[in-house]
């Protein structure tokens, strides 16, 4: 088992806020598992360092600092830790009309993350989201190598293993004191990604893309990578790697470059929930199928099970993530489970 994850509510100090993520690694699993400890703090640290800029700059921003990392950590065991991850992250965040966060009151800091370590985690923050992730396999520790150059941040959970695993998501050490945002703001959900780790919106009943899957097979980054020097065979970079993007994989780093692709959605009454999960789901469901399967279920766990165990019935040979945010229940004519 090589994915990773982290669910943090509320995020950033804000009740209703919140951070999910999956990574999906390859050629092993410790650089998914430094994102799952790491990306989250990384991005609350850009948050504090530009507060006023453009959230979708910050996560493009957040994305190249934990590749550097990663490309950091290569060398100093030299060679050693050459894994990647591809990602896909979604922060839900509450914004007044402007764009900003006015009602945050003068002086306010953002407090420090602390992210869980597990296999499945559900949570419900306010009334206004579930959330839920389930993964097979084992999540273990990470090395001490990789903490070495973290940030912030350290585990609440401790080495889990088995097919099913369930731990409560961590808080923020300053939960209680989060602020509550008025009724009034707007919920805009931010997602990004490298790679062909992928976020479907469920909007009144149909599936709508937030992110986009880079891989050899796609003309433009094909382009890219030979306009490079690099070359694609076989739908491979370099006849190696299938996917263009991802996180670490610092021996391919001229080519597989971790610039994340991202979207900016306003959420309104239509919209249910979102589906974030790696390629071992979507190599045997198309967008609007995992809508279909998750829409009736009330339960973002159970929602998030039916999807892990579709894919495995359908003979996904890849490990397989699945987080199911739902921000509403099913509307009024959809049978409910």
């Amino acid at each position: 088992m090589e994915d990773a994850h982290s669910i943090i509510v509320p995020f950033a100090g804000v009740r209703g806020q919140g951070f999910f993520a999956i990574f999906d690694g390859h050629a092993g699993k410790a650089a998914a598992e430094w994102c799952g400890q790491f990306f989250a703090p990384s991005l609350v640290n850009a948050l504090r360092r530009d507060p006023e800029s453009p959230i979708p700059d910050l996560l493009n921003q957040t994305f190249h600092d934990v590749d550097s990392k990663l490309s950091k950590l290569s060398e100093e065991s030299d060679g050693k830790m050459h894994s990647g991850c591809t990602v896909v992250t979604a922060f839900l965040r509450l914004e007044d009309e402007h764009g900003g966060q006015s009602y945050l009151p003068s002086g306010f800091e953002l407090p420090p993350v602390q992210v869980s370590v597990g296999a499945t985690t559900s949570s419900k923050e306010d009334g206004k989201s579930d959330d839920d992730s389930k993964s097979k396999g084992t999540t273990s520790k990470l090395m001490n190598a990789i903490k070495s150059i973290g940030g912030t941040s350290s585990p609440s959970g401790s080495s889990l293993s088995g097919d099913t695993v369930s731990s409560p998501p961590a808080p923020s050490p300053c939960t209680d004191n989060a602020v509550t945002p008025p009724s009034s703001v707007r919920r805009v959900l931010y997602c990004a990604n490298a790679g062909d780790a992928r976020g479907v919106l469920c909007r009144a009943g149909k599936a709508v893309r937030l992110t986009y899957d880079h891989k050899g097979s796609d003309k433009q980054e094909a382009k890219r990578i030979t306009d490079a020097g690099g070359f694609v065979m076989s739908g491979r970079v370099n006849g190696v790697l299938a996917v263009t993007r991802s996180l670490g994989d610092s021996s391919m780093k001229e080519f597989v470059v971790g610039s994340p692709y991202t979207t900016e959605t306003e959420l309104n009454e239509q919209d249910e929930f979102l589906i974030l999960a790696c390629d071992g789901l979507w190599d045997v469901v198309n967008d609007q199928g995992a809508v279909d399967l998750a829409r009736s279920i009330v339960d973002p766990r159970k929602a998030a099970e039916e999807l892990l165990n579709y894919a495995y019935s359908n003979y996904s040979t890849d490990n397989v993530t699945v987080l199911v945010v739902r921000f509403r229940e099913p509307p009024a004519g959809v049978a409910k489970e």
